[in-house]
């Protein structure tokens, strides 16, 4: 019998990714499709301009805050087929019901998805846990910076290998 391999875990062994703490999230689109809007880099300026899918979300970053007392969204930034955010987990004391960084994701994803009526994400996410001052610091300036460099960005799609672009050309635009 052939043996399906086996995926390799995204979050850290035996972490606790409830507890107090601030969280790099990276979430990326479905084949890095520029669905969220668009980026228009000038010479001393960024125009970032947010399509109606890119407003849903922003929309429900924000609401985040207010769905968990214990949960800021510290910064954030909307990227055309990408979102990066720190989430920082704050509270006083443990609750029986404390979320998970897995769980907030979740609720976010599920959120948009039925706002939109379809899936607009790749599975899973991308997540840093951030153990320091100088580390959230640079995070932060990274995240603030971001569409300056969109054109640099790994995930833009001059950026993409060949393959991935012939991938992306072949799915229908939403």
């Amino acid at each position: 019998m052939n043996e399906t391999p086996r995926r390799k875990p995204n979050r850290l062994r035996n972490y606790d990714y409830s507890q107090n703490g601030a969280y790099f999230i990276t979430i990326c689109t479905k084949n890095r499709k520029n669905l969220f809007g668009e980026i228009n880099v000038g010479a001393n300026c960024v125009r970032q301009k947010l399509s109606n899918i890119g407003k849903i979300i922003n929309t429900e970053i924000v609401k985040l805050s207010n769905t968990y007392n214990e949960v800021i969204i510290d910064f954030y930034v909307v990227m055309p087929n990408h979102i990066h955010m720190i989430i920082v987990i704050q509270r006083d004391q443990r609750t029986q019901f404390a979320p998970t960084i897995s769980r907030i994701i979740k609720q976010f994803k599920g959120a948009v998805t039925k706002q939109l009526g379809f899936s607009v994400w790749q599975k899973s996410f991308h997540d840093h846990i951030i153990r320091n001052i100088n580390s959230y610091v640079r995070i932060a300036e990274y995240i603030d910076n971001n569409p300056f460099y969109w054109t640099y960005d790994c995930y833009h799609e001059n950026n993409i290998t060949r393959t991935n672009k012939n991938i992306l050309e072949g799915v229908n635009q939403y």
